[in-house]
């Protein structure tokens, strides 16, 4: 055999190198259950010491059903793991301020702000999370006699529409009173969530935390808002429109944005559409995503969709204000039709409708 042969066939017989699999894409459990295998059996029975036996049991389950990971798929869990780690620390520690300082340095201003949201949102589930055990009714007994400040506090860690059941259960002025508070609320001290806390620790069992975070603000009492019947709803604007109109309206603007209009039946789409100037719905069309532009295209006449889409064509180098502008002008023709009972918005799944 010729060493030219020799090499062909030496190239033949050595098996291609095959290139490294990608990463899988896991659920949340799925990530847990790999951190568990990652441990080791004897690291993993310790920290099963301090889980709740349900959690145990779920992530014994997901370790089960885990199969094979490769290495790039664990070195990616272990990366995101040791990251929370740290951005735990570094919150619990100093303090959010001093956590996005050390987290902007190791990782970067955009993965900073993600793992900061990230933990954020972790510590607020755990403030005040004996209290999704409790039915709306149990809470409204035990703060029915709190005062308005302290009512909006623990409501702005509960699920909007089991905040909007205390409120419907308040009078008229602590109404108004708990949702104004609800909306002017940033953050709370470690200070305020532990003698709070400490009160409701005569009811139920309690979480304490040392960390501030984010609560209430207006997006979230404009969630409660969706969640109240129209009765409470428009008693509360009343009221609050008398001495905060400002606050009154900005509410209002969250309650209902351009892209819930995919939630609407058609009939109230084919009746607002008919009160609005075609070219704020040009204009409104070219920031919208597909599913609004689709909405109204299939509730409107093929000549005035056409006419719609050339122009959406013709309209070029437009200014985001002025698409959200136009927005928002299409947004208050909704909301005043409502009023009228013209049309129907749906509020947070709570309605029903008769065709």
């Amino acid at each position: 055999m010729s060493e030219t042969n020799k090499a062909a066939a030496e190239v033949a017989a050595t098996p291609e190198k095959q290139p490294p699999s990608p990463a899988r894409e896991l659920t949340r459990q799925q990530k847990a259950a790999a951190i568990i295998v990652s441990l080791g059996t004897e690291k993993a029975s310790q920290l099963y010491q301090y889980m709740d036996p349900e959690d145990v049991e779920q992530i014994t389950l997901e370790v089960a059903r885990l199969g094979h990971l490769n290495s790039a798929t664990t070195e990616n869990v272990l990366n995101e793991y040791y990251q929370m780690c740290l951005t735990n620390k570094a919150v619990t520690e100093g303090g959010l301020e001093y956590a996005r300082a050390v987290l902007e340095r190791a990782f970067g201003t955009q993965t900073a702000n993600q793992l900061l949201e990230k933990v954020t949102k972790s510590l607020k589930n755990r403030e005040f999370s004996f209290l999704n055990k409790a039915d709306a009714k149990s809470l409204y007994a035990a703060l029915q006699h709190e005062r308005p400040q302290t009512i909006a506090l623990v409501l702005s860690y509960v699920e909007p529409e089991k905040s909007a059941a205390v409120i419907d259960e308040l009078d008229p002025e602590r109404q108004v009173k708990v949702v104004e508070s609800i909306a002017n609320m940033e953050s709370a001290s470690p200070a305020a969530v532990k003698i709070i806390e400490a009160e409701m620790e005569k009811r139920f069992s309690s979480i304490m935390t040392t960390n501030n975070v984010k609560v209430g603000g207006v997006d979230y009492v404009a969630g409660v808002m969706n969640n109240l019947d129209r009765a409470s709803e428009k008693s509360i604007f009343d009221r609050l429109s008398d001495h905060n109109e400002a606050l009154a309206n900005e509410i209002r603007k969250r309650m209902f944005v351009f892209e819930d209009i995919v939630t609407m039946d058609d009939r109230s789409v084919q009746r607002f559409v008919r009160d609005c100037d075609p070219k704020d719905l040009v204009l409104a069309l070219k920031g919208a995503n597909h599913d609004v532009a689709n909405k109204i295209f299939s509730n409107v006449s093929a000549r005035m969709a056409q006419s719609i889409r050339d122009d959406l064509e013709v309209t070029v180098n437009v200014r985001i204000r002025d698409v959200e502008a136009a927005q928002q002008r299409i947004v208050g023709i909704i909301r005043d039709l409502e009023e009228k009972n013209e049309l129907i918005i749906l509020k947070g799944g709570k309605d029903d409708i008769i065709a």
